[in-house]
């Protein structure tokens, strides 16, 4: 068996849990596409009894997808079995996943099951599974809160049953790297059959030790590493999939193996899933916040032009950063601005790169100079609008705000490519333009977030906005940039109740 770290990647199941993250079928697709570039071990691609939604995101995955094995969650249950079996026909190579809860908390509170029971429904899973497909993966849920007696039991008897990958999950996020790494070890040296197995890590961030713990079972054998971009997921996130990578990466010495991952794909698909889920990177955030390779510091900005390795462990170029970024402006042409849309590593169809170009235009008679995360922003908003049905389009619209002056805004948009025109007062400028548009277009949603953030420097920096707004038992997450603040806010109002 080949020695390297397996990245299982759970963006698109574990990462979506976290409030806000839902994501569509379509920007499912184009995430997963992302991740098979950048040679992704697994996806786990959602779990298909759950919903309507979740299979049919998982069943176009399984088809569309090539490259990484596919994986679907499941319960220790039938149905969610079979609903795996049947979202993961269409894969050249898939995996069920499937888990039960062994800790006595959860046992007791959670399940209302003995131990015994727990270890026959776990048994009977791996068994059906392993009768749909060839690659099974099993967890013990809160596996760092069980008795290790148990567990060892447990995972042996799965095993026996045909499981593949063994994960012990620190679903709570409650333990630390020495015992989670003695935790891999008595269980590589205490179960039967453990040789024949890969041992996976799947660490929460409540504590701030996702990423630390996960290196703690490289070091005691284990072989996989589950994660998410940017760290997405429930309560504090999940393990950083680009702060594991580089980790083993640059300390090969410490660790011995790294994992297959093309690294110069990580800060795209970091900025991919930012857009897409509205979740904001901090910008002190290893490897790919915006300060991740800044020097402000007299002394480092000194050591760095002389050596970079003074105070650089690695280059912005080994994530997909430029050093040397290439300015576009007004007079740059089509060719110009397709060779940049290539070499950022998009593969454009000819309307969507007429439409982006279109764009390019407009920004660049507002801004002196257009860098990479400009373009790639206003590429992305592009693409992304198809599959959207238009019905609403944003023509024009002004503001009168000011010190003691309630704002108000005056709205012009187009309905089934008809223009309508209304006015709102709002406590706010952003609070009256969305208030303008409802009363266009009669629908008075629930605005339940709303993020705003520059995509590069400057006082004529490009603005991303990102709402989640909710309707009738639906929520939707729509995305709009401008160099105007308020109309980006405006856009991003706008596709969500497109996508309504």
């Amino acid at each position: 068996m080949e020695d390297y770290v397996r990245i299982f990647d759970t963006t698109l199941r574990d990462g979506e849990q976290c409030p806000g993250a839902a994501m569509s079928e379509d920007e499912k697709v184009e995430i997963a596409q992302h991740l098979a570039k950048m040679k992704v071990d697994i996806i786990e691609a959602g779990f298909p009894v759950s919903s309507p939604v979740q299979f049919k995101a998982v069943e176009r995955i399984s088809r569309e997808i090539e490259g990484p094995i596919i994986c679907a969650l499941a319960r220790s249950l039938k149905p969610d079995l079979e609903a795996a079996r049947d979202a993961l026909k269409p894969a050249a190579k898939k995996r069920i996943h499937t888990f039960i809860a062994s800790s006595p908390i959860h046992m007791k509170h959670k399940l209302d099951k003995s131990p015994s029971e727990v270890l026959a429904m776990a048994r009977d899973a791996v068994r059906m599974a392993r009768g749909f497909v060839e690659d099974v993966e099993f967890s013990p849920e809160d596996a760092t809160r069980s008795e290790w007696e148990f567990l060892r039991e447990l995972v042996e008897a799965v095993i026996e049953e045909g499981a593949t990958t063994i994960n012990i999950p620190d679903t709570v996020g409650y333990t630390t790297p020495q015992e989670y790494g003695e935790l891999f070890s008595f269980l590589k040296n205490k179960v039967k059959g453990a040789d024949k197995v890969i041992f996976s890590a799947h660490c929460h961030n409540d504590l701030g030790l996702a990423v630390a713990n996960s290196l703690a079972t490289v070091l005691a054998g284990g072989r996989q590493i589950e994660c998410t971009v940017n760290g997405i997921g429930e309560r504090a996130g999940n393990t950083a999939m680009e702060e594991v990578v580089m980790a083993l990466r640059t300390r090969k010495d410490k660790f011995g193996v790294e994992t297959k991952i093309d690294g110069t794909l990580i800060t795209r698909a970091s900025y991919l899933v930012k857009t897409i889920t509205g979740m904001v990177v901090q910008p002190n955030k290893a490897i790919v916040g915006t300060n991740a390779f800044a020097h402000e510091s007299g002394i480092h900005q000194d050591g760095v032009i002389k050596n970079r390795q003074t105070y650089e462990i690695m280059t912005p170029e080994s994530v997909g950063l430029k050093s040397n970024r290439m300015v576009l402006g007004r007079h740059s042409g089509r060719a110009g601005f397709k060779d940049r849309i290539i070499r950022l590593g998009f593969d454009p169809k000819p309307e969507d790169l007429d439409n982006a170009y279109q764009r390019f235009l407009e920004v660049a008679d507002k801004k002196k100079e257009i860098f990479d995360e400009d373009i790639i922003s206003l590429f992305q908003s592009e693409t992304r609008k198809t599959g959207v049905e238009e019905k609403f389009e944003l023509v024009s619209f002004e503001q009168t705000t000011g010190s003691g002056k309630t704002p108000v805004s005056k709205l012009t948009l187009l309905v089934d490519k008809s223009q309508k025109e209304s006015s709102s007062e709002g406590d706010g400028p952003v609070d009256s333009i969305f208030k303008a548009i409802d009363k266009i277009t009669g629908i008075y949603p629930l605005l339940s977030r709303l993020v705003i953030s520059p995509v590069t420097e400057g006082t004529d920096a490009m603005a991303e906005a990102s709402v989640t707004i909710e309707y009738e038992n639906k929520r939707v997450v729509g995305k709009g940039d401008s160099t105007d603040i308020i109309e980006a806010c405006a856009k991003a109002y706008i596709n969500a109740l497109n996508r309504l």
